[in-house]
């Protein structure tokens, strides 16, 4: 079983067990987090599909880490002939979740 949810303005195909990396939230490390914006339930070949949401259906998760730190992204400008050159770097944060079940 899994299930399309909407998480902080993004989609993640989501199923139990699941390690999710989202955008930072607010919750603490061991608190429990509903997702209630389910778009989609697959249940063993029968799909539901919500208009725009599946009522009744949610996404139950766990924090388990509050403050993730990605990948380091490189922005580099340049402009040529001019001798023109910026480069910055940029590391998002990340919460780690781990999804407990889906009901539909």
């Amino acid at each position: 079983m899994y299930a399309i949810v909407e998480i902080k303005g993004q989609q993640f195909k989501v199923e139990a067990g699941q390690k999710l990396y989202v955008h930072h939230m607010e919750e603490e490390r061991g608190s429990q987090v509903v997702f209630d914006k389910v778009l989609l339930v697959d249940n063993n070949g029968s799909v539901t599909v919500g208009s725009p949401t599946i009522s009744g259906a949610k996404v139950t998760a766990e924090v388990v880490s509050n403050l993730v730190k990605g990948e380091k992204v490189i922005v580099f400008h340049k402009k040529r002939r001019k001798g023109s050159r910026k480069k910055n770097g940029h590391r998002q944060y990340f919460t780690e979740l781990v999804i407990k079940e889906v009901v539909a």
